[in-house]
């Protein structure tokens, strides 16, 4: 069987990550240790929280440069997915740099219509769909989003979303994947991707 790491760290949302990869069978190892990170097949990247906090967090734990020397498939889920770019508004006195992986600025939904809630919070439509990750999806499935800062179309996206305006709702560079919506939300759509990304 695979061996799936799960990366933990001061952001939430890990255990819905582990128990949507134990429902496809999977039984995944929630770990900050690096050697185990490194020797895994595939490695998740989950999160909920804010950029700046997490970014420190990272820093601190030495996890920053081994992210980005991974070698093996990635998949970096929602905020996550943000800290895979390059820089974020989502800081405390304005941009905060983040991992560099897809070189693209993380910019905050600014509402442009009184119907225009921020955070984008529910279940939306992709498409634009453009990758193995996203196979057997089509453009009328819906998957679960939560967040009020996006990544903007770029040469790295996958599939697109709209809210306000169009964003990236994944994106894939080399060995990593990310995904603006949470899979571990999005019932038998989000589970077809995350075994996308288990076979991948």
């Amino acid at each position: 069987m695979e061996k799936v790491a799960i990366i933990k760290y001061n952001a939430g949302n890990v255990c819905s990550v582990d128990y949507a990869l134990r429902r496809l069978g999977i039984e995944p190892v929630v770990t900050a240790d690096k050697e185990t990170l490194l020797a895994a097949d595939k490695v998740i990247f989950p999160g909920v929280g804010e950029a700046e906090t997490t970014m420190n967090f990272l820093k601190a734990q030495g996890l920053e440069q081994m992210i980005k020397d991974l070698k093996q498939p990635v998949l970096g889920i929602c905020l996550g997915l943000q800290l895979m770019c390059s820089r974020s508004e989502e800081g405390v006195n304005g941009t905060v740099d983040c991992l560099n992986i897809f070189d693209i600025e993380v910019k905050k939904f600014i509402p442009k219509r009184h119907e225009d809630k921020v955070p984008h919070m529910g279940w939306d439509t992709i498409g634009h769909l453009e990758d193995d990750l996203l196979k057997g999806l089509n453009e009328e499935d819906f998957v679960y989003f939560v967040h009020s800062y996006y990544a903007p179309l770029c040469d790295y996206t996958i599939a697109q979303a709209d809210y306000i305006q169009p964003f990236s709702a994944a994106l894939h560079r080399d060995n990593f994947y990310a995904t603006q919506f949470h899979p571990e939300k999005s019932g038998r759509v989000g589970a077809q991707v995350l075994r996308n990304f288990l076979d991948l």
